[in-house]
């Protein structure tokens, strides 16, 4: 019997919600104080406790975080800002949403991320007022190095830390120091809630604002205007947007972030074990690690190259039929219709990198959940596929 006969299901990824948070849900519940309130201020305190930090400030999305830290650095309208080509679309959205102007930056082949030589040449085209650096997939990136290469001072820098919670650089948390690190509470997440975000920042008078304008702009949020003894009466002094995170989110998050610890422990025993695997796998090539950090292990992408003898998307659908989940990240931004109308083609044409490795990651499950089992269950898949070419004969 082949190992490709054998049938079991390895998710991808899998949420899991401990018992204290359901317990923590009921009370909010029986509380009837449903929306943006006492629970979400705890959290906001906790969260920026755990990552040492000054400051957080929940929202609804990483994506609607990233937006308010671009809004509120006060840029002109179509302010050009860099990105990586090779990043969820969302965090490109809020660029656009913002009234300002994406400019694509080309994948770094060693990290996944983008390098100072890249910023420092682009910036020698287009002068950008503004950037958006990330932690591709948990790998934590220099933040200074790109500003300086940018020619930007630290504070126009937003970091898109969707992949970094748990990630150290500098003996530091990735958010710990920043001007604005933007999370994610993605069901998928290092800290799954199910959805919500936030954002990390040095600055408390930053704080505040990012705290109106989540809420319209509204110099009093609903907790300030109808608890007990409060008045009615608010100002609109800021823009703003609809972003803000309830104490449902919260009372989750809550129960949630004392575990995150013990789960970071166990993506990192995760990553390892497929490290060992898949070392000798012929045309798998692991993920990057980082020199003077701690990965997060949001996620673990592999490269598929030659030799191996199966295609990136060959591999994804033998995989997926002996039961085994695994994703892409990402389809680099520049392949999409609607910001290649955007952006023009010229721009489009200019990130070669980003095209080469797009088609060859593949990420494989991860997630705390994954027992030594389930992860010798996939990696012996990889390589009985490697051996025999997908071929049932072989």
């Amino acid at each position: 019997m082949t190992a490709g006969t054998r049938t079991r299901t390895v998710p991808f990824a899998r949420c899991h919600i401990v018992a204290e948070a359901h317990e923590a849900v009921e009370r909010v519940l029986a509380s009837g104080w449903l929306t943006t309130g006492p629970q979400t201020m705890a959290f906001e305190d906790e969260f920026a406790g755990r990552l040492a930090a000054r400051e957080a400030v929940a929202v609804s999305s990483c994506t609607a975080a990233i937006e308010l830290a671009l809004r509120a650095l006060r840029l002109p309208p179509g302010a050009p800002v860099f990105t990586p080509t090779l990043t969820f679309c969302g965090a490109v959205h809020a660029i656009v949403h913002s009234g300002l102007q994406p400019v694509l930056l080309d994948t770094d082949e060693r990290t996944l991320t983008v390098d100072p030589a890249t910023v420092a040449a682009a910036a020698g085209q287009v002068r950008p007022q503004a950037m958006i650096v990330q932690h591709m997939a948990g790998y934590p990136v220099g933040v200074a190095a790109l500003a300086d290469a940018a020619g930007l001072p630290a504070g126009r820098v937003v970091e898109d830390a969707a992949h970094g919670l748990g990630a150290m650089i500098g003996g530091r948390a990735v958010g710990a120091d920043s001007a604005a690190a933007c999370f994610s509470f993605y069901a998928t997440k290092n800290l799954p809630i199910g959805e919500g975000g936030a954002i990390t920042t040095t600055d408390a008078g930053l704080a505040g604002v990012l705290r109106e304008m989540r809420q319209h702009g509204m110099s009093r949020d609903a907790w300030r205007r109808y608890g007990p003894g409060a008045s009615w009466r608010y100002d609109v002094a800021v823009d703003g947007i609809k972003a803000n995170f309830t104490d449902l989110q919260a009372a989750i998050g809550r129960a949630q972030l004392p575990h995150l610890p013990a789960w970071q422990r166990r993506r990192a025993e995760v990553a390892a074990r497929y490290d060992r695997a898949l070392a000798t796998v012929p045309g798998v090539v692991l993920p990057p690690r980082p020199a003077g950090g701690g990965h997060a292990w949001h996620l673990y992408p592999v490269r598929i190259t030659a030799p191996y003898p199966l295609s990136r998307d060959a591999l994804a659908a033998a995989l997926s039929s002996r039961g085994v989940g695994t994703s892409v990240h990402f389809i680099p931004v520049h392949h999409f219709s609607y910001f290649r109308a955007l952006l023009g083609a010229q721009m489009c044409r200019q990130l070669p990198v980003a095209d080469r490795v797009a088609r060859q990651l593949l990420s494989l499950p991860m997630h705390p959940g994954l027992t030594d089992s389930d992860i010798d269950y996939v990696c012996d898949q990889i390589a009985d596929l490697a051996r025999t070419g997908g071929d049932p004969c072989a």
